[in-house]
This record gives structure tokens, sequence and C-alpha cells, in this order.
């Protein structure tokens, strides 16, 4: 399994549109990458390890595919409309990160 991690650096003077993020973009992204995606998760970030510190990231998305080629055939033909609607809700470019991922199941 593979998981595709999209992380927004919180900068200050930066906007985040938090209602759009969740309620358009993340739906949107679930519903072209389907059904290729297995599993989605969107964060807000809350504070960095200290309290009242600020987080390193504002916003987070981890997407899970079974291989890079499941994720990039389902990206692929959507890549545009799903780019383009970023500066719907925000102003910061993205850090994009393809990982190997192992579920740990705990008992």
């Amino acid at each position: 399994m593979i998981k595709v991690s999209v992380l927004y650096p919180a900068k200050e003077g930066s906007r985040f549109d938090f209602d759009y993020y969740f309620n358009t973009h993340m739906p949107m992204v679930a519903e072209k990458l389907a059904p290729a995606l297995r599993g989605v998760m969107a964060d807000r970030g809350m504070s960095g390890p200290q309290p009242d510190s600020p987080p390193a990231y504002v916003a987070m998305a981890h997407l899970l595919f079974d291989s890079p080629e499941a994720f990039q055939t389902a990206f692929g033909p959507h890549a545009d409309a799903i780019m383009g609607d970023i500066p719907n809700y925000t102003d910061i470019e993205p850090i994009i990160q393809i990982s190997e991922a192992t579920i740990l199941r705990l008992s």
C-alpha cells in the first residue's frame, strides 16, 4: 500500500479556507480518484509539540492506494481539475510525498 500525503506548511499571512477544503475539495478528490482510492484522511493542524505553539502544517491530506501505478492511473486524468482547484481554498503551495505505508493492527 502507498500513501500520498499532501502537506500545507503554516505560513504567516497565508489563507486557507477549511470549509471549502473539507466540504468541497476533498469530496471532489475522493469522487474523482474512486475506485482506486482505498482510504483518505484530512487533517487541520492544531498545534506544534509545545502547548499553544503553532502547527508546522495548517492542513494535511493522506490518500491510500494499492500501488504507485494505481495512484497515477487514477490521478492522471483528473490532475488538472484537482490541482486547479487549489487556489479556491489556499495560496499555500502544497508539498506532496508518496510513501510506502504499513497499517499496523493493534489488538
